[in-house]
Order: structure tokens, then sequence, then C-alpha cells
């Protein structure tokens, strides 16, 4: 059975940093694309960033780019989202999401809280 556990959230200052991890267990780590997304209460949930299995490559959100990076440590099977200069807009519920060719997972989601 897949899960997915994320961690890390918390509340933060605009302009603080958090670093977000999503533990995966019960899958083969290497063969999935790993990604966060996130959702605000009312809206549809919208991509963050990804980190591709197939060749190390990441991508982000226009909204995030230079602010978050995404890492993998294979050894561990995590992914982790590092988001620094965190703006109150960023403030919402992250969901680590592990998809091949066969499935598609979410974790639970984590909670990121950004005071003005």
């Amino acid at each position: 059975q897949v899960q997915l556990v994320e961690s890390g959230g918390g509340l933060v200052q605009a302009g603080g940093s958090l670093r977000l991890s999503c533990t995966a267990s019960g899958l083969t780590f290497n063969q999935y694309t790993i990604a966060w997304f996130r959702q605000a209460p009312g809206k549809e949930r919208e991509f963050v960033a990804s980190h591709v299995h197939k060749d190390g490559s990441s991508y982000y959100a226009d909204s995030v780019k230079g602010r978050f990076t995404i890492t993998r440590d294979f050894a561990k099977n995590t992914v982790h989202l590092q988001m620094n200069n965190l703006k109150v807009e960023d403030a919402t519920v992250y969901y680590c999401n592990a998809i091949s060719n066969y499935n598609n997972n979410w974790g639970q989601g984590t909670q990121v809280t950004v005071s003005s």
C-alpha cells in the first residue's frame, strides 16, 4: 500500500522559510515523479513543483520560481520542498503527489500558515 507522509508545515512570518518533506513507502521510489500541489479553501488544487524521476529535472509554478526549491533524497525515499521568502498568498494546505505510468497517489497534506 502506497503511503505519502508530509511534514514540515507550520506558522511563519511573511519573508520567512519552511521546508516541507514528503516520505514515501510502498512504492518503488525511483519510478515515480514526485510533485507538490497546494489547495486553498474553495479553490482548485494547483501545481507547485515537481521532480521527474527519469531525468532529474525540476519544474515550478511561475508563482514560486526563485523562491521554492524541490530536492529528492533517493536513499530516504523523501522529497523536500524548501520554501523561502514566503508570502501571505502561499498559505494553504500543501499535498505531496507520486505519479507513475500506472497510478497516482496523494498524501494527507500539511498546513502552511503565513502571517503578515
